[in-house]
């Protein structure tokens, strides 16, 4: 899988960053873009910053975004928020859902392999009645209908009865969703037809081993 681009949308979320850095040090990966409103701190990074390309975007003028000009191999969308943080539920989904969505979409080259990797969470399903899990899970059917090669959505559990700070909460998932990746034919199988895997993750401890469905 050597020589192969990615491109991450939310690098400076709890999972995001850490996520970062292990593209960064990754031989697989000769060029990875990171894309968003906040830009991860170059002070922070202690590897591979020779081959990050970062670009402040605007969400609401993706067109503009140049997004799309990268042609990257995988696309990872860690993007999220909370609705206090968003200030209401209309705030929220806008985040949550339509801009993961509508930079899918823009990142999204017709008649390239690409691969999509989005960090959702257990709870998701479109018809549920809670706002957090309903967002989720539109924004995975929604995904999973771009055109991608390949749409993976990652699930990961809700950490309970831990005390370790968020940021160890990211670094768990970030390494779970890496090793994953790793440790499958990453980039055997770009041309088949799309579809959707569903892995779910509970703290560090992932599928063992990650099987491609005929």
């Amino acid at each position: 899988m050597s020589g192969k681009t990615a491109l991450i949308i939310g690098a400076t979320g709890a999972t995001g960053q850490y996520l970062l850095k292990e593209l960064l040090t990754s031989s697989h990966f000769t060029k990875v873009g990171e894309y968003g409103r906040r830009l991860t701190d170059l002070s922070t990074l202690s590897a591979g910053k020779d081959k990050l390309v970062q670009k402040a975007i605007d969400f609401e003028k993706l067109e503009e975004s140049g997004i799309k000009d990268g042609k990257w191999d995988v696309v990872f969308i860690t993007l999220g928020t909370t609705r206090k943080a968003a200030g209401s539920a209309e705030g929220f989904q806008k985040i949550d859902r339509d801009y993961v969505i509508n930079a899918a979409k823009e990142a999204r080259v017709p008649d390239l392999p690409q691969r999509i990797v989005y960090l959702s969470a257990s709870s998701a399903s479109s018809k549920s009645l809670l706002l957090y899990s309903r967002s989720k899970g539109q924004t995975e059917e929604a995904l999973a209908n771009i055109g991608y090669s390949d749409t993976i959505v990652f699930r990961p559990g809700l950490l309970t009865g831990t005390s370790r700070p968020d940021s160890r909460i990211g670094e768990s998932i970030a390494e779970s969703i890496f090793s994953t990746l790793r440790l499958s034919s990453f980039f055997s199988n770009l041309e088949i037809k799309a579809r959707t895997r569903t892995i779910g993750m509970m703290n560090r401890h992932l599928l063992r081993y990650f099987r491609w469905l005929p």
